[in-house]
């Protein structure tokens, strides 16, 4: 579809949720999704990078699984059912490869910072633009914004941000060992999580044409 001159009309659509990126002794790191409010309603995904760097989205249906693969890169796509639900000491992942329980503390000195910014401006696309540059030089491999899959524009508008203190459980039957940093930082696209394993509260902005078609990126 184009609009004035000729230029692609596009959309911006926003989720807003929670990020919960973890390393592990295994060498596993797992980002975990969990949405809840966008255009399709609540929702959860998983991104893992194993070890060797091979890299896994882990999707619950097709429709997220469309979305999330023509935004990020991945070199398999599992289809499974992802739940995550609160428990007394933070968050149970379970999906058919991944069960993870995670054990939330307090917040990091970035989330005490975040919490100063307005939460309307902190998730504002010019925000996180303006605030890339510091983001690069202050945390390894994390920004919040650039540029995605087909032609797509991705801002992450943090508000908060509380610290990971342990986890356990499993990735295809073998233990994860305790949590460790998230190093190296997550090959997904353009931006991985924090060193400190953390769960963030964020506004993602993803800005794409209207006629594109959601395909999958290898």
């Amino acid at each position: 579809m184009r609009g004035v001159r000729g230029r692609r009309l596009r959309v911006r659509e926003r989720f807003t949720g929670r990020i919960a990126g973890v390393g592990s002794v295994s060498g596993v790191r797992v980002v975990v999704g969990r949405w809840d409010d966008g255009p399709w309603g609540p929702f959860a995904d998983l991104m893992v990078e194993e070890a060797g760097g091979h890299r896994v989205l882990v999707a619950p249906d097709a429709r997220t699984h469309a979305f999330v693969a023509a935004t990020y890169s991945f070199d398999e796509v599992v289809l499974s059912r992802v739940e995550v639900r609160d428990t007394p000491s933070g968050w149970r992942v379970e999906s058919d490869p991944l069960t993870l329980d995670l054990a939330v503390g307090r917040r990091t000195s970035l989330g005490l910072l975040l919490s100063l910014v307005p939460a309307r401006v902190a998730t504002a696309p010019a925000w996180c633009a303006l605030v890339d540059p510091l983001a690069r030089l202050v945390m390894s491999g994390v920004r919040t914004r650039g540029s995605a899959g087909q032609g797509r524009r991705e801002w992450y508008g943090a508000t908060s941000s509380r610290a990971v203190t342990s986890l356990a459980g499993s990735w295809r039957g073998r233990d994860l060992g305790g949590v460790a940093p998230v190093v190296p930082p997550c090959r997904f696209g353009f931006s991985s999580t924090p060193r400190q394993p953390s769960v963030t509260d964020v506004v993602t902005t993803v800005e794409r044409p209207v006629d594109e078609p959601l395909t999958r990126r290898g």
